[in-house]
Order: structure tokens, then C-alpha cells, then sequence
């Protein structure tokens, strides 16, 4: 279910104690020539989607809200089309959209995000602390740049050099493969540069951090097959996180 296509009645008559709200985060900034500037958003629904069927499994009502498609992106603002907020800007709209779920008797938000900056992944940090204060509400963070959910993702995502390459341009292919630009896909050389190493030299734009054209990675050598299996897992992750939270059995 998505939460934009019920009517109010019928958001009213949900089960709150057994609703789970999950909030697609995801940047509108480019990536690369191949990737559409939804990317983020793409993967972050695509994680959302999954979680939802695992998370329904488990006897519960998951509800995707509208995706929050604009966040900090700083590193990306010197290409066409991006479209970077301030990190305070980023985290009021987190704490007021579980403000106002909360109001409406939302116990359980979940955030399935998959824009990696560093300051967007603080400024969801900085919500769920101003969200944990208020309460009742419990906002669920799976940070997938972190341990343990880092070590169940692809090579390339923890090589750090994964910025609108293989794992990326997989999930997309799989998910939307009407935006992937194939010609240029199939012809991008791979640009190893780790945009993670780079963020902790204090590099703090793509072109400083070695990526001209936006991307980082492998873009040619992603494929359908692998997005699938990246989608399955950051749907596990989410699920498990929010099974967790709320001292589910796994």
C-alpha cells in the first residue's frame, strides 16, 4: 500500500499498532551520464518495496509514503540538475513528517535510504535523536554505510568507488531500466577512485574527489541479475532492523 493512493478514511481505519510507515530518502543529484538524477530516489523505493513484502510477511501493515527526494548533496552541486538542501533544512523535514504521522497515530517510521552522503546520513541521525525526545513514535535507521549492514552488500559497495556504477546502475536496471541510458552505460570506462576514501581526505565535491562525469565504479559491468539480489538484501535489512526495533522473532 501506498500512503498517497488512500483516502483518509481509509488511512484512519488502519491498524496503527500493526502499521509500519516507510520513508523512501533519496537525492535528486546526477549521476553520471547513464543514471537518471532519480537514482537514489529509484533504489531507495526499490529497498522500501521490498522491505514492505517482508515486513506484511511478518504479519505486520506496511504503508510507503510519498519519497523525500531532496536531501543534503553537496558533493554532486557543481552538476546540471542537482539539487542540494541544508542539512537543518533535511532533518525539520524528517522530524515534521514523523511529527505528523505521530498525530495521526503512527507508532513505527522507517527510513529506506540510499543517498550516502556523509551530511545526509547526519542529518537523518540528527532526527531520530529530536524524534526519539518527543516520542511516542520510533523512528528505524538501518545506516547501510556501517556494520553490520555494510558487509552484506556488493564488492564494490564497500570498495567506496560505487557512485552510479555497478551496485547503483544494477538496482536501477532492475528496478527502472527504462532510465538507464545503455549505449552510454555499455561504453563508460571504470573509474576505480573510492569517493569513500576521498570524503575522509576532506575532498568534499565529485570533481575533487576524481569524478568528472559524476560516476565512480563500474558502470559497464552492472546487470539486472545483481540488482535484483541487491534489492532482496536491502529489503532483508530494513525488515530486519524494523523486526528488531519492535522485538519481533526473526
Amino acid at each position: 500500500m501506498r500512503l498517497g493512493d488512500l483516502t483518509f478514511e481509509e488511512f484512519q481505519a488502519l491498524d496503527k499498532e500493526r502499521l509500519v510507515v516507510i520513508l523512501p530518502v533519496g537525492a535528486t543529484e546526477a549521476h553520471g551520464p547513464h543514471l537518471p538524477l532519480c537514482t537514489d530516489v529509484v533504489i531507495a523505493e526499490a529497498m522500501a518495496e521490498r522491505a514492505a513484502t517482508k515486513l506484511q510477511e511478518r504479519g505486520l501493515l506496511a504503508l510507503l509514503a510519498p519519497p523525500m527526494a531532496y536531501t543534503v548533496a553537496a558533493y554532486a552541486a557543481g552538476f546540471a540538475g542537482t539539487v542540494s538542501i541544508g542539512a537543518a533544512t533535511a532533518t525539520a523535514l524528517v522530524v515534521d513528517v514523523a511529527a505528523a504521522l505521530a498525530r495521526h497515530g503512527v507508532r513505527t517510521l522507517a527510513v529506506a535510504n540510499a543517498h550516502l552522503e556523509p551530511s545526509n546520513i547526519a542529518s537523518i541521525r540528527a532526527a531520530a535523536e529530536q524524534i526519539a525526545e518527543r516520542g511516542p513514535l520510533k523512528l528505524v535507521f538501518p545506516d547501510v554505510t556501517r556494520k553490520p549492514w555494510a558487509l552484506r552488500l556488493t564488492d564494490e559497495f564497500k570498495s567506496g568507488a560505487c557512485h552510479a556504477g555497478q551496485y547503483e546502475g544494477s538496482i536501477v536496471m532492475a528496478a527502472r531500466p527504462d532510465l538507464v541510458r545503455e549505449e552510454l552505460r555499455r561504453e563508460l570506462l571504470p573509474n576505480p577512485a573510492s569517493l569513500s576514501t576521498a570524503i575522509r581526505e576532506g575532498k568534499s565535491t565529485f570533481e575533487e574527489a576524481g569524478g568528472p562525469r559524476a560516476y565512480f565504479g563500474h558502470p559497464a559491468d552492472a546487470s539486472a541479475e545483481e540488482g535484483q539480489s541487491t534489492i532482496e538484501t536491502l529489503g532483508a535489512i530494513l525488515d530486519e532492523a524494523v523486526a528488531a526495533e519492535l522485538g519481533l522473532a526473526d
